[in-house]
């Protein structure tokens, strides 16, 4: 039977998900930063409430869409991390048609990017 905060299949097995492993790296006292999309205008590769997570070293779990946009975001919650403080970036994806670029998507997303560690006595 499942306890709480753990994820089963059907056949009982341990799942490993995102959750899972951001509590992984909490655990061994890593600094993460969890980007979400907090709003959206025009069209944009994912949705409202879409996460990344990304380590201190700039792997991520989860996306926010891909591409230039996404390394955007992923540059900054690297200075997250660094510095523990949020922020929100605006992610443009309106290039120019012409230049071809895979990053004119149409829209414009807004990324709030917060910090999360694990402090002594909780987990902020």
């Amino acid at each position: 039977m499942a306890g709480p905060g753990m994820c089963h299949d059907v056949e009982g097995r341990k799942k490993d998900s995102i959750y899972h492993q951001i509590k992984d790296f909490l655990d061994k006292g890593e600094t993460l930063a969890v980007a979400t999309i907090v709003s959206t205008k025009g069209s944009t590769p994912r949705e409202v409430g879409a996460k990344m997570v990304v380590t201190a070293w700039g792997e991520i779990l989860g996306t926010i869409g891909g591409g230039c946009g996404e390394a955007d975001v992923k540059r900054e919650a690297i200075e997250v991390i660094r510095t523990r403080q949020p922020r929100t970036v605006r992610v443009d994806l309106l290039d120019d048609i012409a230049s071809d670029s895979p990053a004119v998507c149409g829209g414009i997303m807004n990324v709030f990017i917060e910090p999360w560690w694990n402090e002594e006595g909780g987990r902020r």
